[in-house]
């Protein structure tokens, strides 16, 4: 993680009460400021920030170096009632060139992040101006990032600003990131640009083309989950788990439901796992009219025997001889017995009324 002494310049000119980004973009540019400013304090422990302004009055110091949240964002609040006037953007960077250099901590290497949404005027405009500027500071060992977003974002193939920061470049420690408006966030966009790859310990080429501004997401920023683990480690770990838990039961659901077809040709197994239950449910309707057809027939023999076995007593009651019908197995015998049984009650009965009499 880089050791780094920053210093974040605002754009508090009049652009920034224009709604193209929400809600407005001098709240997008404070939202963006706190992100940036806690990527680079979670980064290293010894790394500083400070802000300024450079449009009003005047640029201005707001926060010399600190590691308290506290501060930018009051700082924040009291930049917010001094939007106006126009940015300036050569003496803003030669002041907080100047705030570097007075640093505590010598060994933390020197870096001004500056944030313009507004066109370049005045001396800003004068390329030569700004191109001797960025080799001066390249010379102080002076790495300069700029993020152009609204009216910063300059149109047509010439653009000052990234001559700039290509005159200032050294060992690619320097950045030009535009912003276009759109259902993005900024501070998403700069988060996932090379302007924190170094802070946040991955690799600028793993960034891909988040820097152009061309694509923009949601809120999800392009993380695996839409959810940066650098801010919330424990919720991206629980999502993660239970990707995995879901991978593990659906290639043992696939692997259960092969086994059945084991004799299968070996290319039925690249097919995919969604399709392998399809032959069972498709064998079990046969096998559910089947079932049916048979507790149709089951219900219908039923309600013979009963029709059969009421004939039968009512013959009997009439003192009748019953035959029984042909191929009854041990069903017919029963009833045979029951029968004999009753008649032989009955003749009992009859013999003992016979006696009284």
């Amino acid at each position: 993680m880089p050791l780094e002494a920053t210093l974040i310049v605002i754009d508090n000119s009049e652009y920034m009460r224009n709604g193209d980004y929400h809600p407005n973009r001098f709240q997008a540019q404070s939202d963006a400021v706190t992100t940036l400013f806690q990527t680079k304090v979670d980064s290293n422990p010894e790394n500083t920030v400070g802000f300024m302004t450079m449009a009003g009055k005047g640029p201005e110091v707001l926060v010399t170096h600190t590691k308290d949240l506290g501060q930018i964002l009051s700082a924040l609040h009291s930049a917010q009632e001094k939007i106006g006037g126009v940015a300036d953007i050569p003496t803003a960077i030669a002041v907080a060139q100047l705030a570097l250099k007075h640093r505590s901590n010598k060994n933390l290497r020197q870096r001004i992040v500056v944030f313009v949404g507004s066109p370049l005027e005045g001396q800003g405009a004068d390329e030569k101006y700004m191109v001797r500027l960025a080799k001066k500071l390249k010379k102080n060992n002076v790495a300069v990032d700029f993020i152009a977003f609204g009216d910063g974002i300059e149109e047509g193939e010439r653009s000052i600003l990234k001559t700039f920061v290509e005159n200032a470049n050294s060992s690619d420690n320097s950045h030009y990131l535009a912003v276009p408006p759109g259902p993005h966030l900024l501070s998403d966009m700069i988060l996932n640009s090379p302007l924190l790859a170094g802070d946040r310990g991955i690799p600028e080429e793993a960034m891909g083309d988040v820097p152009s501004g061309s694509t923009g997401g949601g809120g999800g920023g392009g993380f695996e989950f839409g959810v940066d683990p650098s801010l919330d480690p424990e919720l991206a770990m629980a999502l993660r788990m239970s990707m995995e838990e879901e991978q593990a039961r659906q290639a043992a659901a696939a692997q259960a439901s092969g086994q059945p077809s084991t004799s299968a040709p070996a290319a039925s197994s690249s097919t995919p796992a969604a399709s392998a239950p399809a032959p069972p449910a498709q064998a079990a309707a046969p096998a559910a009219a089947g079932s049916a057809s048979a507790t149709a027939a089951a219900t219908a023999e039923d309600e013979e025997d009963e029709e059969a076995m009421l004939q039968r007593a009512l013959a009997l009651s009439q003192g009748q001889d019953v035959e029984m019908a042909d191929g009854e197995g041990a069903g017919g015998e029963e009833e045979s017995e029951e029968d004999a049984i009753k008649r032989a009650i009955e003749m009992s009965m009859k013999g003992h009324d016979q006696q009284q009499q």
